[in-house]
């Protein structure tokens, strides 16, 4: 007997905007992008999640944002 559990997950970008301020490495501008991120399990959807991710548009770093003190 098998058993073959699939989990998949799907990021889809929803939108991009421009963001203030140059990134650190290399002092390119810094564009925003509205991700969602999809889990599913045997092929139905159980979680999803919407978040923001920050990346340079030269360099292509990714650039995550600290709270400032």
């Amino acid at each position: 007997m098998c058993l073959v559990f699939t989990c998949d997950q799907e990021d889809r970008v929803l939108a991009t905007q421009m963001a203030p301020g140059n990134c650190p490495y290399c002092g390119g501008l810094v564009s925003c992008a509205d991700v969602e991120s999809e889990w599913r399990f045997c092929f139905l959807p159980f979680y999803s999640k919407t978040r923001r991710k920050y990346y340079c548009t030269f360099c292509r770093s990714r650039l995550v944002l600290h709270p400032s003190t």
